[in-house]
């Protein structure tokens, strides 16, 4: 498949090691209910000290290390990943990576504007904007009351005006009942600029948002909706582990995809480790567990040895959670490592 390389260290399963998602900041300017609940992480929540997140020599040295092994895709993310100091050097500094040719952000965008050109200039290619609704009150009510749409929107825009080679993509978490109703006013008010917008299926990330499956509005009802109103034609994979299953609209009026982990697992194709902040390195999204890498760093560990500790950690990568749920109809383990300390 394009994309791979002959260098790639493969699972259990014979997936490659293809993606590395960096987590820079467990701390967020949103309470979104299905991530960072106002209830858990209030004023008085102890979020970490910078000196226990990983510096930028360690994260670059980990991304390094990680591209030897057949890492070509590098995305930044949190918590919210704009609150972290300086962060347009580290794009720049993974950008210039021999081997890595896709540097990627997500966001909240809240502080995206301010930051936008120097996170081009410095290397940025792609950017995917969390937007869960159009409507106002709604948008507000799942941001936790902390943000206002329209500096988003404006964000958007310019992002989006700034011409980002990968362009700028929009990520909706749909839970029935919550948000569900906007979908149409989504897709079309994005018609038509560009920007690719992907509805995610509400996931059981973590412990702390009550997950309930009647709240998953699966993706084939989602698509029927759309698709009975702008008629819709799929389109194929561009690499393999391609989340989003994407599809056209048949008008020319742009893209639409639809990440399905409830009803249409994906984990066989799955080519992504996850680094949190504070250094921890997890194989899947809903693990429980994952290896510190913050202690070997700091301890004096040489790259190979780094090396041969990312590759058996890979090596020995058993997981298919979102399989086993669909197989169980219902969550395989009790304790999930939450969203806010390893991103999307």
């Amino acid at each position: 498949m394009p994309g791979e390389r002959s260098n790639h260290v493969r699972d259990q399963y014979g997936r490659p090691l293809q993606d590395l998602r960096i987590s820079v900041m467990d701390r967020c300017n949103f309470r979104c209910p299905y991530c960072m609940p106002e209830a858990k992480y209030h004023e008085h929540f102890r979020f970490l000290e910078p000196k226990e997140r990983l510096n930028f020599d360690e994260i670059e040295r980990v991304a390094r290390v990680a591209v030897s092994l057949g890492v070509t895709k590098l995305r930044l993310t949190g918590g919210e990943p704009l609150l972290r100091p300086g962060l347009t050097d580290l794009v720049g500094r993974l950008a210039a990576i021999d081997g890595v040719n896709d540097v990627a952000l997500t966001t909240n965008a809240v502080l995206l504007e301010r930051h936008a050109d120097a996170l081009k200039s410095a290397g940025l290619q792609r950017i995917t904007v969390s937007l869960d609704s159009l409507d106002p009150a709604v948008f507000a009510r799942m941001s936790g009351g902390r943000a206002q749409l329209d500096p988003v929107l404006s964000a958007i825009a310019y992002a989006q005006g700034l011409g980002f080679r990968g362009g700028v993509k929009l990520n909706t978490v749909v839970q029935r009942g919550v948000n569900d109703a906007g979908v149409l006013d989504l897709a079309e008010r994005f018609r038509h600029t560009g920007v690719v917008l992907r509805f995610i299926e509400y996931m059981d990330v973590g412990t702390r948002n009550h997950w309930e499956r009647s709240e998953v509005v699966p993706s084939a009802e989602l698509r029927e909706r759309i698709d009975a109103r702008w008629p819709l034609e799929a389109v194929g994979p561009q690499y393999r582990g391609e989340v989003a299953r994407r599809y056209r609209y048949a008008d020319g009026a742009g893209e639409v995809g639809f990440i399905s982990s409830v009803s249409a697992p994906f984990c066989g194709d799955c080519s992504r480790a996850r680094l949190s902040s504070e250094g921890q390195l997890y194989t899947c999204l809903f693990a429980s567990k994952g290896t510190d890498l913050r202690d070997i760093l700091r301890g004096g560990a040489d790259d190979q040895e780094l090396r041969n500790v990312l590759s058996g950690i890979w090596s020995a990568r058993t997981d298919r959670y979102s399989e086993e749920r669909a197989e169980h109809g219902d969550t395989p383990t009790s304790h999930r490592i939450e969203m806010n300390y390893i991103g999307g």
